[in-house]
């Protein structure tokens, strides 16, 4: 492919609501340009975007997927986004990167939670966007419907810029109310016709509600326009262009990607009149003196460039796919990641075409490109020169909400697992594996069920590790509330040397966060000095196994304040030994109680669905602590729970918003949790410890 200049490159993200078909469109628009020479297609597992053998396998995009196409002297970045909501970490790193966004919404299903959630993502990124209106050939699409449905809940902006001819299996091409011409005609093959006289009427409409928009984008255009003159055909199209190009206007198009009909208008629209990445504002960075700085999109500016994916590719290695934001980027150099402070020698560079690596001796300003095995560099990292260095601004992945605990089938995969996670979170910043210091236990947390369930795969066919899920243990503690006196003696006579250990203790409970206090008040060599260390050490393995449920023991001070001893019969295990007698002893005797994390919650959910989340909360045990309106028909419901209840929240909260919500959790404390439900968990606890 051959090099091009800023000013002839667009980066489009494709977003939508999962299966609007923004993938198929994607394939459509490689087909339309000749990018590829057959239209792959996603329900045969032939496509170019959906290569992962997840996404084979479930029919739906997983991963970001980039390819480029070469359409009238212009190279167009496709990347092309999960719509389903456990993967919209892929749709936010692909979104910092680009320069336009389409947002693709189904001609049948109208507007979704998921085209809301991405006009809100080019809000977020400030995106020049246009709207692709795409299964006009599916039956009951509606164009106006849908158009409506677009203006009702975006705004007076969005401008239809082509009528359909047809819908359902009689569409068979697009009117360009611009060029006032209709293009019949399937496969990318359009031939150009005048107006169906049927469609004359709302061509006229819609032609004035473009005039009325295109006026808006320029003061003497608007004056002409308000005194009753004529916009010609060129002022409204460079009108047109300027308002698409800085966010004015949002052009509605039409497409059925299957048919490949609509799609070279909508390539000429994105070439013609959304902006290449140097028409766009410079990137805001932070130079070596801690000032910020705007950097240019410029290849005569110093090089830089931004990170926005990683990729763990079973033939090369990890993959690092960036956007070069200034200068160039040639292979075989040396460059700077200015976020960890190391050199990393760049081999060969890579324009990414699905699973495909095209090697470039160079990428130049404004275009993706893609380079393998660096050894420090992640998502969200700035590669620059040492001598000129800027760090650009990271991107706010969602953060896990969904956690579950993983185990290998097999003993022999345990060391394996481990280089896996890492592995896998190394390419996916919206994962999270850890280990539960508190149960133990090894969990990962994700964005939802779909999310870790697709990670388990992973684990399986590129690690070779297979693993069980099982909901997580919740970390509670033990504590007392009342106080103790008590005494241990281990005595024991075997033939020979016996084992011989006494200890009197008191148990009273800390304040909350006092940990665990041992006070040694023994007089007069009642205990020998030697066997003090052995009583404090049989402590801390009682309180680190617990007495009630196995949780660990806090907020507890415990004084050895006398025993005895014998001089052949005692030893460190025996009073070890008698301390664990005592203390489980003592503990069932002073007011034991289980104890839970609570956590604070932060909901944010539209108006319309608070009192199901108020009531849901109740039921979870919850306290409300407060509600905020966040404007937009939003609030925000503060809360604190008991995590044990909270574990599913995501998928509660997904179903009971459609999709709408979303929530934050954090620990806050640890409290006591009600008699009823303990019992029943000291129940579970002993089963377990049983078998």
């Amino acid at each position: 492919m051959k090099r091009y200049k800023v000013e002839q490159i667009r980066n489009v993200v494709l977003v939508g609501h999962g299966g609007c078909g923004k993938t198929m469109l994607a394939e459509a628009m490689l087909f339309a340009a000749k990018a590829v020479d057959r239209l792959g297609k996603v329900d045969e597992g032939a496509s170019t975007m959906d290569h992962d053998p997840e996404e084979i396998k479930r029919k739906i995009s997983i991963n970001t997927s980039v390819a480029p196409c070469e359409y009238k002297d212009h190279k167009i970045n496709i990347l092309d986004t999960p719509g389903f909501f456990d993967f919209a970490g892929e749709a936010k790193s692909a979104a910092r990167v680009a320069d336009i966004a389409a947002i693709v919404v189904c001609a049948v299903s109208g507007v979704e939670v998921g085209t809301e959630k991405s006009w809100n993502l080019a809000d977020e990124y400030q995106l020049p966007r246009l709207i692709v209106i795409n299964k006009m050939d599916r039956e009951n699409a509606n164009f106006d419907l849908v158009l409506d449905q677009l203006r009702n809940r975006f705004g007076k902006k969005v401008i239809p810029v082509e009528v359909p001819v047809g819908a359902a299996e009689t569409f068979n091409g697009v009117v360009n109310i611009i060029k006032k011409k209709a293009y019949i005609g399937e496969g990318g093959r359009a031939e150009e016709v005048e107006i169906p006289a049927e469609l004359a009427g709302r061509v006229e409409e819609y032609r004035q509600m473009l005039i009325e928009a295109v006026a808006e984008t320029d003061d003497d255009l608007l004056t002409k326009y308000l005194e009753g003159e004529e916009l010609t055909d060129e002022e409204i199209l460079s009108g047109f262009r300027q308002g698409a190009a800085n966010g004015q206007i949002v052009p509605v198009l039409c497409t059925s990607s299957l048919k490949v009909m609509g799609v070279k208008a909508m390539l000429d629209t994105i070439i013609n009149a959304m902006p290449s990445p140097a028409q766009r504002p410079g990137e805001l960075g932070v130079n070596g003196k801690g000032e910020e700085v705007i950097r240019q999109v410029d290849e005569g500016e110093p090089f830089s460039a931004f990170v926005f994916k990683t990729m763990a590719d079973p033939f090369v290695g990890k993959l690092t796919l960036f956007k070069v934001i200034s200068g160039v980027l040639k292979a075989d150099s040396h460059v700077w990641n200015v976020n960890r402070n190391a050199e990393e020698r760049v081999g060969q560079t890579f324009l990414i075409k699905g699973k495909q690596q095209e090697p470039a001796s160079e990428i130049g300003a404004g275009d993706i490109g893609a380079v393998a095995k660096l050894q420090f560099t992640g998502t969200g990292d700035t590669l620059a020169t040492k001598d000129n260095p800027i760090r650009y601004e990271g991107i706010k992945f969602p953060a896990p909400k969904y956690t579950m605990a993983v185990e290998p089938k097999s003993k022999a995969d345990v060391d394996k697992i481990s280089m896996g996670l890492a592995r896998l979170m190394e390419e996916d910043p919206t994962f999270k594996a850890e280990k539960n210091s508190v149960t133990n236990e090894q969990t990962v947390s994700g964005l939802g069920d779909m999310h870790l369930s697709v990670i388990v795969s992973k684990l399986q066919k590129k690690f070779g590790v297979e693993v069980n899920l099982k909901p997580p243990k919740i970390p509670y503690k033990e504590t007392i509330r009342g106080r103790a006196d008590v005494e241990g003696k281990h005595k024991k006579q075997s033939g020979g040397r016996g084992q011989y250990g006494h200890v009197k203790l008191k148990l009273e409970p800390l304040p909350q966060g006092g940990g665990f206090e041992f006070v040694d008040e023994i007089f007069g060599g009642a205990v020998p000095r030697e066997y003090i260390p052995a009583v404090e050490k049989g402590l801390h393995e009682v309180i680190e196994e617990g007495v009630l449920a196995g949780y660990p023991v806090v907020d507890v001070k415990v004084t050895l304040y006398d025993g005895s001893y014998h001089e052949v019969d005692s030893s460190e295990m025996a009073f070890k030994i008698a301390t664990h007698m005592a203390f489980k002893k003592g503990f069932m005797e002073a007011k034991p109680i289980l104890l839970e994390p609570i956590m604070n919650v932060e909901v944010t959910v539209p108006d319309e669905y608070m009192g199901d989340i108020i009531g849901d909360l109740n039921k979870k045990r919850g306290r409300i602590m407060g509600m905020d309106p966040i404007g937009g028909g939003y609030q925000v419901v503060k809360a604190q729970a008991p995590l044990a209840e909270l574990y599913q929240y995501a998928i509660d909260l997904r179903s009971m918003t459609q999709g709408r919500g979303d929530f934050t959790m954090e620990f806050d404390h640890y409290e006591e949790v009600p008699a009823q439900i303990a019992e029943g968990v000291i129940a579970q606890a002993k089963k377990e410890q049983e078998q």
